[in-house]
């Protein structure tokens, strides 16, 4: 996700970047916002950001691990791994990896000779699944073969590491724009690893770390500086508050703790059709988005006979707050919006202007802002209350329990518990909208495999590419047995949208012409 529904805010990237630098190129602890996807981790929900990328023709094995070992000088995130302090005395560090091995990360998978499409990108989902080994750099390459004509790329790495729009910029490391790109010259990449610190070196350096920021820190900045903020402050409050006074429907795949399993559903649509809609009804591409997806949502729960009348849906969308010096930097720089949305089935265009005059509200009242500004002026999280995450992953993980015996999905009585946080969520991650290619082969589709956490059995990541809207719905199928219920329903609602716009612009021309 982690990955980003922008609101107001465009990104565009048409040129290869040279490299991908580091956030915190001097100091490589992480930031409270990336370690905490290392301490909300778990055995049932894995916190790697993932995309299948589908290509056209076969590509040989040997020619992307060439292509990975001329470029992994440019990603020196990528030749790092995690470090945990002992007894979470601060936030883990990157280090060097002493015993950095390509083969651990680029990977073959030989699917059933004349696989189906939607078969590979099934195993890729499932490849997915399992926890990224914290003993390596926290990324992966897995090249799937065995589609006629087709190649699979499952590209993972993990959200501590990126979020979705550094996620884009990568893929401008290891992607090209031209067919016949030459790979880049790692004459000069002569890397020889920092020694690691050992456990009292990290404890001895958080300790410094831990009594510089008490001597530097000012409690009564908290009151002098966060004067002038506290408008927005106290809008974050209320946006909060409306959790609790406006709980949102409980929906089947929220009835339930997720377990390890997933599924995925896909398509795609014309960017210039997505265009046409906005043309006629206003709006912004994320507000199309948003009414695609909610439409769906509502229809799937009245095909589920879900008690929807008077009740919403709150739907947790990112937002990209990086700013312009912070491009081509690794690391999560993210707030989000809430939009609350009816949760009962609309005409299409009664849905599209609901989201508007959501959108529009969340906008004029800055709340993504104002969201911002609590979370720098929050205190830090304390490491040490975390400390248990370093288990995650290991034979003494006190999460995988969890994940092989599953909590039973409550059954719907005419009833559920109301919700307090969201239902799901919205991620849309503007892409590279030219083609790109590995080893002269194209990329044709892009699918987004959204991260799932807590009681969130479904959310929707949005990629744009090559003139292309992708739309990628993924779920544990315990709690949404069928996905590809939500992807037919948001093919309809596009389609009854793009009727409408089509209809209107007719009915326009016709009486222009009269």
């Amino acid at each position: 996700m982690s990955q980003l529904c922008r609101v107001g805010i465009e990104f565009d990237v048409d040129v290869q970047s040279e490299h991908i630098t580091d956030i915190e190129e001097l100091n490589m602890r992480l930031t409270q916002s990336d370690a905490s996807f290392i301490y909300l981790e778990t055995a049932s929900g894995p916190m790697h950001i993932s995309s299948v990328y589908v290509l056209d023709g076969e590509l040989a094995f040997a020619d992307v691990f060439g292509h990975f070992q001329a470029r992994i000088h440019l990603i020196p995130a990528y030749r790092r791994k995690l470090a945990q302090v002992p007894f979470g005395l601060a936030h883990p560090r990157w280090v060097d990896d002493p015993d950095f091995d390509l083969a651990n990360h680029v990977q073959l998978h030989s699917l059933p000779e004349g696989s189906s499409l939607d078969a590979g990108i099934d195993k890729a989902v499932e490849l997915n699944e399992p926890l990224m080994d914290r003993n390596h750099p926290l990324w992966k390459m897995i090249v799937l073969e065995g589609v006629p004509d087709k190649t699979l790329l499952l590209q993972m790495t993990h959200h501590a590491m990126i979020d979705g729009a550094s996620g884009i910029e990568l893929t401008t490391i290891l992607y090209d724009l031209d067919p016949k790109a030459s790979e880049p010259d790692a004459s000069g990449d002569d890397w020889h690893p920092d020694k690691p610190p050992g456990p009292a070196e990290l404890m001895s350096e958080a300790v410094q770390e831990n009594i510089s920021n008490f001597q530097q820190s000012n409690p009564a900045q908290l009151f002098t500086s966060g004067a002038g903020q506290w408008p927005q402050i106290s809008k974050a409050i209320e946006i909060f508050t409306r959790f609790i006074s406006r709980p949102a429907i409980t929906a089947p795949f929220n009835a339930s703790p997720i377990g390890p399993k997933r599924k995925v559903a896909w398509l795609k649509k014309p960017f210039g059709e997505i265009r046409e809609i906005r043309r006629v009804f206003g709006g912004t591409i994320n507000d199309v988005v948003l009414a695609v997806i909610s439409e769906s949502v509502a229809r799937y729960l009245s095909l589920h006979n879900e008690r929807t009348d008077n009740q919403h849906m709150r739907i947790m969308c990112p937002v990209n707050v990086r700013t312009e010096d912070q491009q081509g930097g690794l690391g999560n720089q993210v707030s989000a919006i809430f939009p609350m949305l009816p949760a009962w089935p609309m005409d299409c265009t009664d849905r599209m202007h609901a989201v508007i005059e959501e959108t529009t509200r969340i906008k004029e009242s800055e709340e993504a802002q104002a969201l911002t500004v609590m979370q720098q002026s929050m205190p830090s999280l304390p490491p040490v209350g975390m400390a248990v995450s370093q288990l995650v992953g290991t034979v003494f993980d006190p999460t995988a329990l969890a994940a092989r015996v599953p909590v039973p999905v409550i059954p719907s009585m005419g009833f559920r518990p109301p919700n307090l946080g969201a239902n799901f969520t919205c991620t849309n991650v503007p892409g590279v909208q030219v083609p790109q290619y590995m080893c002269g082969h194209e990329v044709t589709d892009t699918i987004g495999l959204l991260v799932l956490t807590g009681t969130t059995g479904f959310s929707a990541t949005i990629l744009s590419y090559n003139k292309q809207l992708f739309f990628s719905f993924i779920c544990e199928p315990r709690l949404m047995p069928d996905v590809e219920v939500i992807r037919q329903g948001a093919d309809d609602v596009f389609q009854e949208l793009l009727s409408a716009a089509e209809a209107s612009l007719n009915l326009t021309k016709s009486a222009e012409a009269i």
